[in-house]
């Protein structure tokens, strides 16, 4: 097994382990599938059925999750479990996209924010914080930019108009989810985490 202390996910490996994450007594490959099925996750990202077998074995050499074979229904099913490797990664993962996340378009956040509780509730308030700060500082580099160019034809001033608009929402919604955080709000699925 190779050792990858500072090994950087790919998209498709963040999302697979994350989901590996999520239960303590493991999972299959059958019910990852599951999983991204019922939340609707290949409408936000590119993950085909026959990649979850390629990524958790990929995974698995890698040191990032750790498998042994069950016995269910008469036949035997490999079962995943997330390595303490993979965890400190994953938890880097989540941190980082969260805490970077500037408003443009980036496919991590949403797994990001799927796996907020990773972080510990300082760090989930931090990592939001830092991110309403840099959706801020981005609106205001656009408006800036448009100020600029008041008497472009709509098809150039658009290309600054749209950002904005998409950049106000990304801060409303980090914003309320922040207030909900710091509320106490409910952010662990009682089927997945912690199981």
């Amino acid at each position: 097994m190779t050792e990858n202390k500072d090994y950087e996910l790919e998209h498709k490996e963040f999302i697979i382990l994350g989901l590996v994450s999520e239960s303590i007594s493991g999972s299959h490959a059958y019910s990852i599938n599951k999983r991204i099925e019922e939340r609707g996750m290949r409408n936000w990202t590119n993950i085909g059925k026959s990649s979850i077998y390629r990524i958790i074995n990929d995974l698995e050499k890698k040191d990032l999750v750790s498998s042994n074979e069950e016995e269910y229904d008469n036949r035997k099913r490999r079962i995943y479990k997330i390595t303490d490797n993979g965890f400190r990664i994953l938890k880097e993962k989540v941190y980082n996209v969260l805490n970077e996340f500037g408003g443009h378009n980036d496919e991590d956040f949403y797994v990001a924010f799927s796996m907020l509780p990773l972080l510990t509730l300082n760090e989930q308030i931090e990592t939001i914080s830092n991110s309403i700060e840099l959706n801020k500082v981005a609106k205001k580099d656009l408006e800036d930019m448009v100020s600029q160019i008041p008497h472009m034809p709509l098809n150039v001033r658009g290309l600054f108009i749209h950002p904005i608009k998409i950049i106000q929402t990304n801060i409303e919604f980090l914003q309320e989810s922040l207030e909900e955080i710091k509320n106490g709000g409910r952010i662990v699925d009682p089927e997945t985490f912690g199981k």
